[in-house]
């Protein structure tokens, strides 16, 4: 795809507009509160749109679309139950930890359970953050780029790596979430463009109806490979979901900047809202790849963007460039200022320097990014290797999702579940879930997730019931903590949850 003077000018100007802006946004930062949660100031608006630029990226519209061009809307059951799944963090989850006024997920383990709950989650979470979240995007991003482009992806990978990392380093959780800010409204605005432009191309709704050969369907038969209906509404699909939106500090962070905690659940309802479009703009335009042009996709990771190449037209192109390049730098950025403050909060300040003043964590959270920026870049190629990028993602995850979720869960509903439960449940999940993978390969990996979930609960009532713990800790409560969820914010929960299962319904 040649690019001509004018998309340039647009490229650029976007790019280098949002990234002024981000670093602007964080030019009075003083201490860690602002570096990692930018002073807990954050309106449910940033909340929103952050939330949605930092999980939708290029695994989106390549993955996903990509799992839409073989299997179909299926997929959206990741996004529309999500939708589902924020409802229930933002009113059962949320409270709990602004209550606590902690930094990031895994210190709520150490008030709950013990420091070394602590530390084992945060060392899980540092793992599968650079094995993950960095070398997926990374990837899934030279690979848009290279399909689209015709950029080198080793090229493609480092000059998406290091652009992320500049303003991530420098500014951290203020300029991510005000950069998030620009980039979430051009990549959903560059989504419906494509999105319309496909329409276009096959003829409106009914041909493209007609020719999806059953790729509408969401809810596929019990025993299906991949998104059985038994795991997605009563079964594993609840884990990664449970586990990615309310436990992952990569997500969470922005909500923990919440400046009070309706700011925050608005912040998630919003982002609910906005989940339920993501399938017409992703999922949509992999099926419509299908149609419009399989002779040119040999790899249905590249069905987007084919898609994108074959149908904008000039002087679009810039723009959905920097929309394209803006959703793999809002992840990026999001998941190195999260490791960051995980490697900081977690890892450093409680093991090597206790007594660290404010600004010594902050140059320690901006050194820590640039190292985990190197890693996720050299480890990137190496998803090349497996079969499909968002498969791998939601795959290598549930190596630690099920015990994170289980420990979790126990610690909020059952106080006398001791310390040495909970460590022996997260580390019993990797050879637990590991073993299903290897014996029962044609199984889908969800049924693993929740098999997984249930060994790891058995596990945890066991040593409970021989070995409780005799006084329940007793958990931080900030001085300005409100606890309170106001009826408007569960009257709009409710909204998301009757039109989710519309959906369904719609799309059976």
């Amino acid at each position: 795809m040649a690019l001509t003077t004018l998309d340039l000018v647009v490229f650029f100007l976007f790019t280098f507009v949002v990234i002024g802006i981000a670093l602007w946004a964080s030019r009075h930062e003083k201490d860690e509160e602002d570096y990692f949660l930018a002073g807990r100031k954050l309106t449910w608006w940033l909340i929103g749109f952050s939330l949605i630029a930092s999980n939708i990226s290029t695994e989106h519209f390549v993955g996903m679309a990509g799992r839409g061009y073989e299997l179909g809307l299926a997929i959206a059951s990741y996004e529309w139950m999500a939708a589902i799944t924020l409802v229930i963090v933002a009113i059962f989850f949320l409270p709990k930890f602004l209550k606590a006024g902690i930094y990031t997920i895994p210190e709520f383990l150490e008030y709950r359970y013990s420091r070394a709950a602590r530390t084992l989650m945060a060392t899980y979470m540092m793992i599968i953050y650079v094995v993950v979240a960095l070398a997926s995007v990374l990837y899934s991003g030279s690979i848009a780029i290279q399909a689209i482009f015709g950029i080198d992806m080793v090229t493609a990978v480092w000059i998406v790596a290091i652009l992320a990392g500049i303003y991530s380093i420098y500014g951290g959780l203020a300029s991510v979430v005000w950069s998030d800010l620009f980039y979430s409204i051009a990549l959903l605005l560059g989504g419906v463009v494509v999105t319309v432009l496909g329409f276009s191309a096959i003829g409106g709704w009914e041909p493209f109806a007609e020719a999806s050969a059953g790729r509408l369907h969401t809810v596929l038969p019990w025993n299906h490979p991949e998104m059985p209906w038994v795991a997605v509404f009563i079964g594993g699909l609840w884990i990664p979901n449970l586990f990615y939106w309310g436990l992952n500090q990569f997500i969470t962070q922005r909500t923990l900047g919440a400046k009070s905690l309706a700011d925050g659940q608005k912040g998630i309802i919003l982002a609910a809202f906005i989940k339920l479009l993501i399938p017409f703009i992703i999922v949509f335009p992999g099926i419509m790849a299908a149609q419009l042009y399989p002779a040119q996709i040999a790899n249905a990771d590249a069905a987007y963007p084919v898609l994108m190449r074959e149908l904008l037209p000039t002087g679009m192109r810039g723009f959905m460039f920097a929309a394209l390049l803006g959703a793999v730098v809002s992840t990026l950025d999001s998941v190195l200022n999260s490791a960051a403050t995980i490697f900081t909060m977690d890892l450093y300040k409680p093991y090597l320097k206790p007594a660290a003043t404010p600004k010594q964590l902050v140059k320690v959270g901006r050194i820590a990014t640039f190292f985990l920026m190197i890693i996720g870049a050299l480890w990137a190629p190496v998803v090349a290797g497996f079969e499909g990028v968002y498969t791998y993602i939601q795959m290598v995850q549930g190596f630690i999702s099920p015990g994170i979720v289980t420990v979790f869960l126990f610690g909020l509903l059952w106080p006398r579940v001791p310390a040495g439960a909970a460590i022996g449940a997260m580390l019993l999940g990797i050879p637990v879930y590991g073993a299903l993978l290897w014996t029962l390969p044609d199984v889908a990996f969800l049924h693993h997730m929740m098999i997984t979930f249930f060994v790891l609960a058995l596990f945890i009532v066991v040593w409970t019931k021989v070995a409780p713990l005799e006084t329940p800790k007793v958990l931080p409560i900030r001085a300005d903590a409100v606890l309170e969820t106001s009826p408007r914010v569960k009257l709009y929960g409710s909204i998301v949850v009757i039109l989710t299962l519309a959906l369904y319904v719609i799309f059976w």
